[in-house]
């Protein structure tokens, strides 16, 4: 009964449109009125004591490093870079688009940042190339999920805050499994660019060429190197290396660069302000969810209920990938995060999943919710820079999710894919 009231009081109160901390927190203070005596005090302690957590601090410092390098010229250098390494080839800039997109996902952590910021560019390019406007921007949809995947993450430091795994691991874990979905990204465009006849780069990149714009894109190549290679070469945390982040973008819009003024900075702190006071907002009420959860044993009546279905672990793992593919077509990226992880990892560890596996693919599940509808963050942000309609882009995204999901499946089935990293590097 107690689920039964939570979820559906949850769903429904996002069927209205209330804000997922709201929901969250209506859900859990009236469930704790109907069927426990639990004190509502609960709510409040553990809201406060859940954002009191050193590597949440990430999770601002990457939101502002990703405004601040947006606003401050480096997506359009990492653009110019990717043109001229593999601008030649058939659908050359959808592939551009594919390869800006995971560059980029090295510094933002975001994937609706990484589709404002490379999409406002490569969309009108395509589109004077003659390729169809709704493929330009459904292809900038799909190649923005990556921003969650390739580390750094902001998705990947909720799961092991709430998980209590270890971020670095999780980081190390989503290098390969962001590259294979970007060149699967990449297979994709290459047919469709042959089958429709997109034309090429008008221009030939020799080796100086791309000696040139390499150089022209240092500094903001030098961001993921700097981040990544701190974090896992032990110099600093990954909440650390995002402090690093915010001020080596500051330096190099405002003093290499020289597009970031005193406007341009104030928008980039304005436009992470208001999305971390939202995240923190719901980050804390999602504590609070899932503290009833455990004092509940919800997880365990759903572990309970899964194993019912069928004790095969690729059963199980097939189920629950379904299952985060559906929520993630009504419920964002984080949100959905929160609210299932401590209610599937129980059932992971049973089966016998690695935890930092589990994080890893459910992530990716999850993203994949970026660019599905009704939901599809991804989409919106591309039907707004692009003007394409949203009932044109839900169709023409279905190729790139039919691929999404195969390279889920990989990862979910073939952990070495995910962990070989891991346990090289780490383990």
């Amino acid at each position: 009964m107690d689920i039964l009231i939570l979820i559906g009081l949850l769903f429904i109160f996002l069927s209205v449109s209330l804000p997922i901390g709201i929901s969250l927190g209506l859900a859990t203070l009236i469930t704790m009125l109907a069927t426990e005596s639990i004190p509502t005090i609960l709510i409040a302690q553990s809201a406060f004591t859940g954002i009191d957590s050193f590597p949440l601090l990430a999770i601002p410092f990457f939101m502002l490093a990703g405004t601040l390098m947006s606003y401050g010229g480096i997506s359009k250098r990492i653009v110019d870079f990717a043109e001229s390494l593999i601008g030649w080839v058939t659908g050359g800039l959808a592939m551009v688009t594919v390869l800006a997109c995971m560059f980029f996902a090295a510094i933002s952590g975001s994937g609706p940042a990484t589709v404002t910021a490379i999409g406002s560019f490569m969309i009108p390019a395509m589109r004077e190339k003659k390729y169809h406007g709704n493929f330009a921007a459904a292809l900038t949809a799909a190649s923005g999920s990556i921003g969650v995947i390739i580390p750094p993450s902001i998705p990947f430091v909720i799961y092991c805050v709430v998980s209590d795994e270890s971020v670095l691991e999780l980081f190390v874990a989503g290098i390969v499994p962001g590259i294979i979905i970007g060149i699967a990204l990449m297979l994709v465009s290459y047919f469709t660019a042959k089958k429709n006849n997109y034309p090429k780069v008008d221009r030939n990149y020799g080796f100086r060429d791309v000696v040139l714009s390499f150089k022209r894109a240092f500094w903001a190549l030098l961001v993921p190197v700097i981040i990544l290679g701190g974090i896992y070469g032990g110099f600093f945390t990954p909440t650390e290396a995002a402090v690093v982040g915010v001020v080596y973008a500051l330096f190099i819009g405002r003093f290499v660069y020289n597009e970031l003024d005193a406007k341009s900075i104030k928008a980039a702190f304005m436009d992470a302000l208001v999305v971390n006071g939202a995240t923190n907002f719901m980050l804390g009420l999602s504590a609070a969810f899932a503290a009833y959860l455990t004092m509940a044993e919800i997880p365990v009546k759903v572990g309970e209920w899964i194993l019912t279905i069928s004790s095969k672990p690729w059963v199980i793992l097939l189920l629950v990938n379904m299952m985060l593919l559906v929520v993630g077509c009504f419920v964002d990226n984080i949100s959905s995060m929160i609210i299932l992880t401590p209610i599937f990892l129980p059932v992971m560890k049973q089966i016998g999943v690695d935890p930092v596996h589990f994080g890893l693919f459910m992530t990716v599940a999850l993203a994949i919710g970026f660019i599905t509808p009704p939901y599809g963050a991804n989409l919106f942000v591309a039907s707004a820079v692009s003007g394409e309609r949203m009932s044109v882009l839900s169709k023409s995204i279905m190729p790139f999710v039919a691929v999404m999901i195969l390279c889920l499946m990989l990862f979910t089935y073939v952990p070495s894919v995910s962990m070989g990293l891991v346990n090289l590097l780490l383990r």
